[in-house]
């Protein structure tokens, strides 16, 4: 075997590969005796077929599968040999003209081929002892755990009939049926019987609920609205419509009287009951958005640290999927690059710039998690699964089956926990120090860490 390195670009690696004949020739030779003793043929006693008649039978379907897996061998002796970690499966170029495969397979020529590869560089890791993390913490307050309340509260307030003639005021449920038109033809989606709408909750499109003020039960108004330019249906996104709506009834929001009978309506003992499961539920809350804030901070310092060149094809791979996503979204929402203040351009190369920080990312993880021998568990794997069954309620076993038999499903199960636990090991190592902040200082830029990430 002869191999000679062609290309050394960057990560780009390419070998110039022989694998003289006699090689070739020795190993399917093997190959044949190996059958000599398994093969069945007319005419012939077991084991006593003559090499000679095989290799005219079976000669060059065995030089073939002989060739393929000599490739494999070598290169897997190439990349070890080189101490190389493919971000690639290697790019096989074979002799192409006929005669040339002819006389590889008839054991009359060498094997010349070429392999390209892209490699994974070598990563020095960051000492994360060195790493300071702030740690914001924030302390579930006996009025956040009282909005809360609230907030279930007027989620479960009853409404009575306001009576013949009362006219509808915000605040107000309004019982109607609608038909919606655009340019006086109706559209998907337009028409709905017996819909419930609370004055001011601002569930209906911007300016239909307003438009309801005054209405009284048995009235017809026609509502003209416009809807939103980012509204998910692209087809109704910014176009003007028309709704011919009739109220059928009127009710006011009965007195909120927030006491222990309330949380028996709930399944509670008693108030103070509901007060202790809406704290915990908060409390889990916070804990959750201190959990990403902290592992942003985290994820910033590695990136921070570990600055190297990302194998082009895993970022090009990376911004495909994401580009792809991007562009369904927009279109969905009826978008442009214009209303978003950019351009396709602009925001192609922003995009560049969160694969190639994802890929490197995910690399140094990687790196980290292999030489300190972190792994997810099929227990792991299984009980997550298990937990999105549960949110599927009806659905458990479908969901269950769908992750079962779905390989890549379950990687991408796999991946969160992975990453989790190697975050959860660095910390182990870093300064991390806590800071009490407010509620609002917790939460605060969070929309902003969701995208960048």
């Amino acid at each position: 075997m002869q191999v000679k390195e062609t290309v050394a670009d960057g990560l780009k690696r390419e070998f110039e590969v022989t694998l003289p004949a006699a090689d070739i020739g020795a190993k399917v030779d093997a190959r044949l005796d190996d059958m000599k003793d398994k093969v069945r043929l007319n005419g012939f006693r077991p084991g006593k077929v003559p090499i000679g008649h095989l290799k005219r039978l079976y000669g060059r379907s065995v030089t073939a599968e002989t060739v393929e897996k000599l490739i494999r061998e070598t290169n897997d002796q190439i990349f070890t040999e080189r101490g190389f970690r493919l971000a690639t499966e290697p790019k096989i170029t074979m002799p192409s003209k006929e005669n040339e495969v002819e006389e590889i397979l008839a054991g009359k020529s060498d094997l010349n081929y070429t392999v390209a590869v892209e490699v994974v560089p070598t990563i020095e890791l960051a000492d994360f002892k060195s790493f300071n993390v702030e740690k914001p913490v924030a302390e579930v307050a006996d009025s956040d755990v009282d909005e809360a309340i609230d907030r279930i509260a007027m989620g479960n307030r009853s409404y009575a009939d306001k009576g013949e003639g009362a006219k509808a005021e915000s605040g107000d449920r309004v019982t109607i049926s609608f038909t919606g038109t655009i340019d006086g033809t109706p559209f998907d989606g337009g028409t709905g019987e017996g819909i419930q709408v609370v004055i001011g909750s601002a569930s209906f499109i911007p300016g239909f609920e307003e438009q309801l003020i005054g209405i009284a039960a048995g009235e017809t108004r026609t509502l003209k609205v416009d809807f939103p330019k980012n509204y998910t249906a692209a087809a109704l996104a910014g176009k003007p419509a028309e709704f011919a709506t009739t109220a059928t009834l009127v009710e006011a929001p009965q007195p909120l009287t927030i006491d222990d009978e309330f949380a028996k309506t709930l399944g509670f003992e008693s108030l103070d009951k509901l007060k202790e499961a809406a704290r915990g539920r908060l409390t889990a809350e916070y804990a959750g958005a201190t959990r990403q804030r902290v592992k942003r901070v985290l994820l910033d310092r590695l990136d921070e640290t570990h600055r190297f060149e990302a194998p082009p094809s895993l970022v090009e791979q990376e911004f495909d999927l994401m580009w792809r996503s991007i562009k369904a979204e927009m279109e969905s929402g009826g978008k442009t690059f214009e209303s978003e203040n950019t351009t396709e351009q602009a925001a192609q190369e922003e995009y560049r710039r969160i694969a190639d920080r994802r890929v490197r990312l995910g690399l140094v993880l990687s790196e980290i998690g292999e030489k300190n021998k972190i792994t997810v568990t099929d227990d792991e794997v299984s009980r997550a699964v298990i937990e999105r069954a549960r949110q599927m309620p009806g659905h458990e076993k479908e969901v269950w089956e769908y992750y079962r038999n779905n390989a890549e499903a379950l990687a991408q199960i796999r991946a969160p926990i992975y990453e989790d636990k190697v975050v959860d090991f660095i910390l182990e190592l870093a300064n991390v120090t806590e800071k009490t902040v407010s509620r609002e200082e917790l939460y605060k830029d969070d929309d902003a860490e969701k995208t960048a990430a």
